[in-house]
């Protein structure tokens, strides 16, 4: 909800069907009801996965979002942050988004609010948190940071492994 806020209302119930999240083995899971029924005839043990991996449980029991569910987030997240081309390739290596690649912020955005990373052409690239509210990133000098990186598209390439297994 940190990133979508009451938007999880229309997660959980889309014109195609009823949806739910489910927890399985310390990740969370978003599966519509259909696949949730053919997925309970399986034995637990034998279930690797199942709908889209929304984010998993860390040993210390803390939520961690992964990349996997940011077409669902960017649809229904209320505040974004547009990324100039230039800055596009040092956000989805790992780089925070600096005030010198912001293109855009929605306005009257917080701090410390979770933000959907989008290029100019409105193509997710990832999501992080705001480091300044939206009235402090028009006084930065180039260099600040305006958004946190927590997660990125090059995540599919970078840690494949640890997305899938």
């Amino acid at each position: 909800s940190k990133y979508i806020g009451r938007g999880i209302k229309t997660l959980l119930d889309p014109p195609n069907g009823p949806h739910c999240f489910r927890l399985h083995r310390d990740r969370v899971f978003y599966v519509s009801d259909l696949q949730m029924r053919s997925a309970a005839a399986l034995p637990r043990d034998q279930l690797v996965g199942m709908g889209v991996t929304f984010g998993k449980f860390t040993k210390s029991k803390k939520f961690r979002l992964h990349v996997t569910c940011l077409d669902y987030i960017a649809q229904l997240a209320p505040y974004k942050v547009w990324v100039k081309p230039s800055a596009e390739q040092s956000f989805l290596y790992g780089n925070h988004v600096l005030k010198a690649g912001l293109g855009r912020i929605t306005e009257d955005t917080p701090q410390n609010q979770g933000v959907v990373v989008l290029s100019m052409a409105d193509v997710p690239l990832g999501f992080g948190v705001t480091a300044k509210s939206t009235a402090e990133c028009r006084k930065l000098d180039p260099q600040a940071i305006v958004a946190l990186h927590q997660a990125d598209v090059g995540e599919y390439l970078r840690d494949e492994g640890a997305l899938t297994g």
